[in-house]
């Protein structure tokens, strides 16, 4: 596995594009509206930024609502998410997604329940 995106929750992912890019010259790789979301994201060297805008009611925005803007979660890539499934499972790893399902720019993915991976929201994601 590798490092893949910092999932970024925002009011404004055009606003928060446009600002990494004057800041560090990061440039839109792709762009989609999925699940109720703007979704952004910005090449960064070896991963991504993904900037996660709600369009509507939803985890995002709930999130927004909770702490405000900033990191969401991180994502992990792999070549065979049904593995790093199992191998989440083997160590007792509470999932959010039992089953990988469709995310952002086509790809397969699953979340890993924050209580057991330190407070932070892991995703794993098969291009």
């Amino acid at each position: 596995m590798h490092f893949d995106h910092a999932g970024i929750a925002t009011d404004d992912a055009q606003a928060l594009a446009e600002l990494y890019g004057d800041l560090f010259g990061l440039e839109v790789a792709h762009e989609e509206e999925f699940d109720g979301l703007r979704v952004v994201f910005l090449e960064c060297g070896d991963g991504y930024f993904e900037l996660l805008e709600p369009l509507e009611e939803g985890t995002v925005s709930r999130y927004l609502e909770d702490n405000g803007a900033g990191i969401h979660h991180l994502a992990l890539a792999t070549d065979d998410i049904e593995g790093a499934l199992e191998t989440v499972r083997d160590h007792e790893v509470a999932l959010i997604d039992e089953e990988p399902r469709p995310g952002a720019w086509g790809h397969s993915v699953a979340f890993l329940h924050p209580k057991d991976t330190g407070g932070i929201l892991i995703e794993l994601v098969e291009h």
